[in-house]
């Protein structure tokens, strides 16, 4: 059984930093300690803490406990493990390489340091309320911050859950604080002073919660929505694409920021397309919002206006699946981000037409290639998104290793591996003079204007006739000085 907290009024800011100061002193080896016993902790009482995420999100009607378990818990520890092996070195001190310094700074050394960035607030997505916050937290506090977690609405007992295993683990509270899962909430904390905010959520809620952060400029990491597109090239394995496909559409009822929205194929794929229609009768129907019904029914009508062909299966207030033959990428349901299973099939007859096909849509977050891997890697080339999947679709993103974040509506900045980690930091350089010479800070004088051209001819120039030249004018510029 997690230990449990007794709940308490969230502990102001000011707490909030003291806290974080004490913990930012702590030897990183100490908070790694701790995120190990709770890595164990979340282990031993994994089934309790993945009824913490509740059957009200977002495609959680349509999850099993073991689903929630391996979208939630287990890349949560994975992540946890990452630290504990790696953190370590990823934030220890780098040395400027010497070999490359110029010539007149030969005394002089660098290093880069990373350090805690202070309070950092986590605002949390909805469909997946433990994984996605959960790991930020724990490089947050790795990193040696302190957190503000703002749950989505109904994610509140996840956030609860792990903070009541860290707190049993031996964090002290005031390190990490579970807000109310409003969005005043999140408001109240950017107006409060926090250091940096992490969103993952719509493109809509990365416009509003930057528009709150420029006056306080505030720096941020966005991991925002996605219109995602899967390419088949020539060679791809039918079995494999439409099985991930299906996978993509039904996994968490669609409401994945990863999930398949648009379909290239690249040449002709009949028996792919027929296999992959026939999969998707069996699908079960999808209880849908009243907003996503409202927004479907305006993209199916753009659709249908622009040549489209709709084949679906609706009932009262719920989709089986709705695949739009004949897209084109100008259409709405192609350029739009929305939790419902919903493919555009596009037909193109190369990876070029793909290529500038792909580019008409805002989003940029993932891209899957399924084909052989020599063709799939020269296309993920030429794909600007944050990530290309190849021969595989959103699984692997789970790797802790790996870095995870989107361009253009898409978002900026990264979460999770290395890089993600590295985001909780900032960044400080210290630079040491080991010289005793002081001739650098006096005035200049009419012969050093000789002396520097001399330089910068002698160690730029491209001909070795005029490098030649410069250091014959450099060295009687340099007696020169002496002289005087």
């Amino acid at each position: 059984m997690p230990v449990k907290v007794e709940r308490q009024k969230v502990a102001s800011l000011g707490q909030a930093r003291v806290a974080q100061q004490i913990w930012a002193r702590a030897n990183l080896r100490k908070r790694l300690a701790l995120l190990r016993r709770a890595r164990h902790r979340i282990a031993a009482t994994a089934e309790e803490i993945a009824r913490s995420v509740p059957c009200s999100q977002p495609g959680a009607l349509h999850r099993t406990l073991a689903d929630t378990l391996a979208s939630e818990v287990l890349p949560l520890v994975e992540a946890c493990r990452f630290l504990e092996r790696e953190a370590e070195w990823i934030l220890a001190p780098q040395r400027v390489s010497a070999h490359t310094r110029p010539f007149w700074l030969r005394r002089v050394n660098a290093e880069t340091i990373r350090e805690p960035v202070g309070v950092v607030l986590i605002i949390a997505p909805a469909n997946y309320p433990l994984f996605l916050p959960g790991v930020q937290v724990l490089q947050a506090l790795a990193a040696g911050n302190a957190v503000l977690w703002k749950p989505a609405p109904g994610g509140s007992g996840a956030a609860e859950a792990l903070r009541d295993v860290l707190i049993g683990c031996g964090l002290d509270p005031a390190l990490l604080q579970v807000l109310n899962d409003s969005t005043e909430a999140a408001s109240e904390a950017i107006d409060a002073g926090v250091d940096k905010v992490f969103l993952t959520g719509s493109a809509s809620a990365g416009k509003a919660v930057l528009h709150h952060l420029a006056p306080h400029l505030t720096p941020a990491v966005m991991e925002l929505s996605g219109c995602d597109a899967v390419f088949v090239l020539p060679g791809a394995d039918p079995e494999r694409t439409v099985a991930a496909l299906i996978f993509g559409l039904r996994f968490n009822g669609s409401a994945t920021c990863m999930a398949p929205r648009r379909l290239f194929l690249v040449g002709e794929h009949t028996e792919t397309l027929r296999k992959l229609l026939d999969q998707l009768k069996s699908l079960s129907p999808i209880p849908l919002p009243l907003a996503t019904r409202a927004q479907l029914a305006e993209l199916f009508e753009n659709a249908r206006r622009l040549g489209g062909s709709i084949l679906m299966e609706e009932s009262s207030g719920a989709l089986r699946y709705a695949v739009i033959l004949r897209a084109t990428p100008e259409m709405k349901a192609a350029q739009s981000d929305i939790f419902a299973p919903v493919l555009c099939i596009l037909d193109v007859p190369n990876t070029d037409a793909a290529v500038n096909a792909h580019a008409l849509c805002p989003y940029a977050l993932t891209a899957a290639i399924f084909g052989p891997e020599a063709e799939a890697r020269t296309l993920a080339s030429r794909l600007p998104v944050g990530m290309v999947l190849i021969n595989d679709l959103i699984v692997a993103t789970a790797d802790p290793r790996v870095a995870f974040g989107g361009r253009a509506s898409s978002g900026f900045g990264l979460t999770r591996g290395r890089e993600g980690l590295l985001e909780m930091t900032a960044l400080k350089t210290v630079v040491t003079q080991r010289s005793r010479n002081l001739r650098s800070y006096r005035p200049t004088t009419p012969a050093h204007e000789t002396f520097f051209a001399a330089y910068l001819q002698m160690v730029h120039a491209s001909r070795w006739r005029d490098r030649w030249s410069g250091m014959c004018r450099f060295f009687r510029a340099t007696a020169r000085l002496h002289r005087d």
